[in-house]
C-alpha cells in the first residue's frame, strides 16, 4: 500500500457536504412510508377491500424498511455508506415504478390487483432502511462531540418525507390521477438518487482504503478529523447487545414511538376519511400535520434529552402518548378533539424517538452500535404490525373501531411507563 504524507488529507468532500447528501438520501428513501397510506381511502373504495387488508397494504413498505435496517447498517463498516444507500434507493425506485405500471395497466384498481400492489409496496419500503446506513455514514465524518447535532439534523430532516408525501400525494391523485402522480414520484426519486450518486462521498477511511493507502487512525484523525474508524466487530456488538435485556426494553419503547409514528402516518388518512367522512385531500392535510410535527419535534427531543436526561424526557413522552390516546378514544366523534389527540401523539412520539437513543449508551455502553441496530431495526417493525391491528378494530367494531383502536396505544404507553420503573430500579447507577 502507498503511505500517505502526514497532516495531508487525501479524502474528497467534507462533513457538511456528507451530511447534506446523506440526509437527501434518507429523505428520498423514507418517502416510501407513504407509498399507499395517503391514498388508501381511494384504493379501498376502488378495490372493495376491508380495513384489515388495506392496513396490511398501507404498512407493507415498513416490512422491508425495518427488516433490512440491521444487515444494511452492518454493511457500512465493510464498504462505506454510499453503495448500500444506492442499492436501497434503486430497489425503492423499482417499487415505485411497479406501482406506476399497475395504475397505467389498470386505472381503476381491482381486488385482483391487491397482491401486485403488496409486492411493489414491499419493494418501495427498501428506501426506509437508508436510515440505518446513514447513521454510521454521518458518524464517521463527524467527531463525537458534534455527532449529536449532526444526527439530529439527519434524522429530523429525513423524517419530514412522509409528511410531505401525505400532503402532496392525495392532491396529485385528485388532480392528475394515480398514474401521473407516481410518474412524478419516480422521476423525483431517480433525480435524488442521481444527485446522491454524483455528490456523496464516503468518509476518509473508506476513501483511503479504496486508494490502497495505509490507514493509521491517529494520522487519519490529525489529517482529516475522522475520529471513529470501523472496528470490523459489528456482529460481535449485535450479539453482546442482544444478550442484555435492557436492549429489548428500549426496542419495545422504539416499537411504540417510531413504529407508531410510521403506523399512524399510514393509518390516519383512513381514520379521518372513515370516521369523519372528510375528503382525501383534507385527510392528507391532517396527517401531514401529525407527521411533520413529530419529525421536527424529534430534533427538539434530542436537545431536551441532552439538557434534562433521556429518561425524564422519555417518561414525559409516554405520558403524552397515553394522553393523546385517551383523547382519541373518548373524543373520537369530534374533529377538534381527535385532531388535538393526534397532535399529543405527535408530541409524545416525536420527542421519544430522540430520547430513546439518548438512553442507548446509558444502558448498553459496551455495545452501542449493536444496540442501535437492534433497536432501530426491530423497533421500526411496529410500522408494519400496528396498522393491520388498527384495521382489525374496525373490522370487529365498525365505525366505532376507528376510535377504539387507540386503546391499543394507551395500553402500550402504560406498559412502557411500568417498564421505566423496572429500568430505574435495576440500573440506577447508570442513569443520568
Amino acid at each position: 500500500m502507498a503511505k500517505p504524507e502526514e497532516n495531508v488529507c487525501y479524502a474528497i468532500s467534507n462533513p457538511r457536504a456528507a451530511l447534506i447528501w446523506t440526509t437527501l438520501a434518507f429523505f428520498a428513501g423514507f418517502g416510501g412510508v407513504s407509498a399507499f397510506g395517503p391514498i388508501v381511502p381511494k384504493l379501498k373504495q376502488a378495490m372493495d377491500v376491508d380495513p384489515f387488508l388495506m392496513g396490511i397494504l398501507a404498512a407493507s413498505p415498513a416490512l422491508t424498511g425495518s427488516l433490512l435496517r440491521i444487515p444494511f447498517g452492518a454493511m457500512v463498516d465493510r464498504m462505506g455508506g454510499k453503495k448500500p444507500i444506492l442499492i436501497l434507493l434503486l430497489l425503492a425506485a423499482a417499487g415505485v415504478a411497479g406501482i406506476m405500471l399497475m395504475f397505467s395497466l389498470s386505472p381503476t384498481p381491482r381486488a385482483s390487483d391487491y397482491p401486485f400492489f403488496l409486492i411493489f409496496g414491499i419493494l418501495c419500503g427498501c428506501g426506509i432502511a437508508v436510515f440505518s446506513v446513514g447513521v454510521p455514514a454521518v458518524s464517521y465524518w463527524y467527531p463525537q462531540r458534534k455527532q449529536g447535532t449532526a444526527l439530529a439534523v439527519y434524522g429530523g430532516m429525513g423524517n419530514l418525507a412522509p409528511g410531505v408525501f401525505a400532503l402532496l400525494l392525495p392532491y396529485l391523485v385528485v388532480n392528475i390521477g394515480f398514474t401521473w402522480s407516481y410518474v412524478l414520484w419516480l422521476a423525483a426519486l431517480l433525480a435524488m438518487t442521481f444527485l446522491v450518486f454524483a455528490g456523496m462521498k464516503d468518509a476518509p477511511y473508506f476513501q483511503y482504503k479504496e486508494m490502497g493507502m495505509d490507514i493509521d487512525p491517529d494520522a487519519l484523525l490529525l489529517a482529516c478529523g475522522e475520529e471513529l474508524v470501523p472496528t470490523g466487530k459489528v456482529m460481535d456488538s449485535i450479539r453482546k447487545a442482544g444478550a442484555d435485556w435492557r436492549t429489548w426494553v428500549l426496542t419495545y419503547f422504539y416499537f411504540i414511538t417510531f413504529g407508531g409514528f410510521i403506523a399512524l402516518t399510514v393509518w390516519f388518512p383512513t381514520f379521518w376519511t372513515g370516521l369523519f367522512k372528510i375528503g382525501m385531500v383534507q385527510a392528507g392535510l391532517f396527517t401531514a400535520a401529525f407527521s411533520l410535527s413529530a419529525s421536527l419535534l424529534r430534533v427538539a427531543g434530542g436537545i431536551a434529552s441532552d439538557k434534562l436526561g433521556g429518561l425524564l424526557v422519555a417518561q414525559f413522552s409516554f405520558v403524552m402518548v397515553a394522553a393523546g390516546s385517551l383523547v382519541l378514544v373518548f373524543g373520537g366523534r369530534s374533529i377538534a378533539a381527535a385532531f388535538a389527540g393526534q397532535m399529543l401523539l405527535a408530541l409524545g412520539m416525536g420527542v421519544a424517538n430522540a430520547a430513546v437513543f439518548k438512553l442507548v449508551p446509558k444502558f448498553t455502553p459496551k455495545a452501542v452500535g449493536g444496540a442501535a441496530g437492534i433497536i432501530g431495526g426491530l423497533g421500526a417493525f411496529g410500522g408494519f404490525l400496528l396498522p393491520p391491528a388498527l384495521g382489525l378494530f374496525v373490522r370487529m367494531n365498525g365505525e366505532t373501531g376507528y376510535a377504539n383502536g387507540f386503546y391499543m396505544f394507551l395500553g402500550l404507553a402504560v406498559s412502557a411507563l411500568i417498564l421505566f420503573t423496572v429500568l430505574k430500579r435495576s440500573t440506577a447507577s447508570v442513569l443520568p
